[in-house]
């Protein structure tokens, strides 16, 4: 599951602020990145579409970082954001129970189908 927590070296404090576009529109902001190593994750706030919740989205969801437009691109679509395991409280960002839910979750996302 090594895969979904890794991301571009672009991925640092300096794209805290950035937006966030699935292929099929806006997801949010980035709002911190992740706090456990080896766990690397975007803490997004998803605004209106997500009732005012943030996401967590693993870093190996992410196929660009554009500096110039200020965004991050992810192969993910916002239904499968909504989806995904929600984190109640801002420490489970950082619990491993719930990132290896997580990561379980994008990683069947990324399987290949036989």
């Amino acid at each position: 599951m090594d895969t979904v927590w890794t991301g571009p070296a672009q991925l640092d404090d300096d794209v805290i602020g950035y937006g966030v576009e699935a292929p099929d529109g806006s997801v949010g902001t980035v709002i911190r990145l992740s706090p456990v190593p080896g766990f690397d994750h975007l803490v997004i706030d998803a605004g209106v579409w997500k009732f005012g919740r943030s996401v967590a989205v693993p870093a190996g969801m992410v196929t660009a970082v554009d500096g110039t437009e200020r965004v991050i691109r992810v192969r993910c679509t916002k239904e499968q954001i909504k989806d995904a395991p929600r984190f109640e409280r801002d420490q489970d960002t950082g619990d491993l129970f719930y990132l290896r839910k997580l990561g379980a979750y994008y990683e069947s996302l990324t399987a290949v189908p036989e």
